[in-house]
């Protein structure tokens, strides 16, 4: 059985293998008093709120599990355009909004409408891996960018314009970013996008971590900038739903149609009961709760990330949203006498019983020297984390 080209060029997913590895060595040491301390998948520790699992159970006790409008319950779409004028200031009609089955099922959509074989998506380096074999399964090609702790590890305007050839369709970003916690400043995104609308690109913006912001300045949907602004959103990381794979896609007018066509070919619709528990977290008590959890992520991040630095793990750019710490772990590799990260992370797994994720997976620009921490975990398990890395280290 012949495997074609586009399957191929697909890299192993390395947080997921590294995930298994973890789990792996897990199951040996479950019993001794030294578990396994996962700080390795970008997964809230938090479950969906009371509210949201009761409208879930409501829905299959009424029945209400039937396909919906491939672009989502209409009711859905509402809530999610109220959502972005009460939360950002933000006028986004529920007519540009299109529920999708999780983020991947949302960029997937938008790279097959929008990308012809060997078109060129600019990135930054380091970026989420997935995004760019996104570019890659639609037939085109993602360019990746190397990005600087100066530059917050985020494109530039200029850096924009200095890529931009004739090959070029647009950009994807991601602010705040996985793995860097760090976003786009909103006058900096639009430079990038006047840069993108004068040679009639593309501009995506993957926003799926924009409800985690906890610095006001970045904390900011490109939306607001024009209608032309195509954003990625998830139910997954603020709403703390990650295995009911729903997300959305905000694009402009004229694409609804398009993306409602692949949808219905693709994806039928969005799963039913996940769309009907969706609608319970936009009531006010599950909102509050929102805002509880994201203020209690800012707190891990201010407890966790100087106590890395502290080891010498240090994180260049504090993160301004998400739940991420992006790590030189240069100083660690030399003082355990590593290669980089990749090691660091198997030695961390089998001497600290510390889960991690090596910078491998996230681009070329110097990501052996960097390691991914998730804060996403309970301040417990961050502290018992360090602790031991501490003791690894001395």
């Amino acid at each position: 059985m012949r495997v074609t080209q586009r399957a191929q060029r697909i890299d192993p997913f390395y947080v997921m293998e590294m995930a298994k590895a973890a789990s792996n060595i897990a199951s040996q040491i479950a019993h001794t008093d030294r578990p396994m301390v996962f700080l390795n998948i970008g997964e809230p520790d938090f479950t969906a709120p009371e509210l949201v699992q009761e409208a879930a159970v409501k829905a299959i006790r009424d029945g209400l599990t039937h396909y919906t409008p491939a672009t989502g319950l209409p009711e859905l779409r509402e809530r999610i355009s109220a959502w972005y004028a009460c939360h950002f200031a933000a006028d986004v009609p529920a007519s540009r909004i299109v529920v999708t089955a999780g983020a991947s099922a949302a960029l997937q959509l938008a790279c097959l409408a929008l990308i012809e074989a060997g078109d060129e998506i600019l990135m930054p380096d380091p970026s989420y891996p997935c995004n760019r074999h996104f570019v890659s399964a639609a037939e085109g090609r993602a360019v990746l960018i190397p990005t600087t702790a100066a530059e917050r590890f985020q494109l530039s305007a200029d850096k924009v314009k200095a890529a931009w050839t004739q090959h070029t369709k647009g950009v994807l970003l991601a602010s705040p970013s996985n793995p860097t916690g760090t976003s786009i400043l909103l006058s900096e995104m639009k430079l990038i996008h006047e840069v993108v609308q004068a040679q009639d690109g593309i501009s995506m913006v993957d926003e799926i971590y924009l409800g985690l912001s906890h610095d006001a300045q970045f904390g900011q949907t490109a939306l607001t900038l024009d209608d032309q602004i195509i954003s990625i959103n998830s139910f997954s990381k603020y709403f703390n739903m990650t295995g009911w794979r729903l997300g959305w896609l905000v694009v402009p007018e004229k694409l609804v149609p398009v993306i409602e066509r692949l949808a219905q070919n693709l994806f039928i619709c969005p799963s039913t009961i996940s769309q009907y528990a969706a609608l319970a977290c936009f009531e006010a008590e599950s909102l509050a709760e929102y805002e509880r959890r994201r203020a209690e992520f800012k707190a891990r991040r201010d407890d966790f990330i100087p106590a890395l630095n502290a080891l010498g793990l240090t994180v260049p750019v504090m993160p301004d949203g998400a739940f991420y710490a992006w790590a030189d772990c240069t100083a660690a590799c030399q003082k355990l006498g590593l290669s980089g990260s990749w090691d660091l992370a198997f030695e961390l797994m089998h001497r600290a019983h510390v889960a991690v994720t090596p910078g491998r997976d996230f681009g070329q620009a110097d990501t052996q020297h960097f390691i991914r921490f998730s804060t996403a975990n309970a301040m417990p398990q961050l502290h018992t984390a360090i602790d031991r890395l501490k003791a690894l280290l001395a």
